[in-house]
């Protein structure tokens, strides 16, 4: 692959996509907070967005891995709902269940584009 190959350049943009999300979503998620949100139900949604925007990237970048980055994504949630309790907030396995059908679904929705601009570069070769 050149470095104008369009699939390196997604590839690259995906995993500092990725990288900068993991810090993000770390950040977020384990920084002691002294009060709770203030819409209920909101926490889950929030936790659904985000672990599927952290598999989108990979899963559009490597639609084959589409499934690992999945499995990868919903670890890293349950991960942080292990370490939670020893950094002052709460660890749920309800907000775990968030992220990981939130993966599943920004994998699942990554996957499908990552095919299609696939398909759609190997027309254009």
């Amino acid at each position: 692959m050149t470095s104008s190959d369009p699939r390196a350049r997604d590839r690259r943009l995906a995993g500092r996509a990725t990288v900068a999300l993991v810090l993000l979503i770390a950040g977020l998620t384990l920084y002691p907070i002294q009060t709770p949100g203030s819409v209920p139900g909101t926490d889950k949604l929030h936790h659904l967005v985000a672990f599927a925007a952290l598999a989108l990237p990979l899963s559009w970048a490597w639609p084959r891995h589409a499934l690992l980055v999945i499995v990868a994504a919903a670890l890293y949630g349950g991960v942080i709902e292990l370490v939670q309790p020893h950094v002052g907030r709460f660890g749920e396995l309800s907000d775990w269940y968030a992220d990981s059908i939130g993966a599943a679904l920004g994998g699942a929705l990554g996957a499908m584009l990552g095919a299609w601009r696939g398909r759609r570069l190997t027309r254009e070769a």
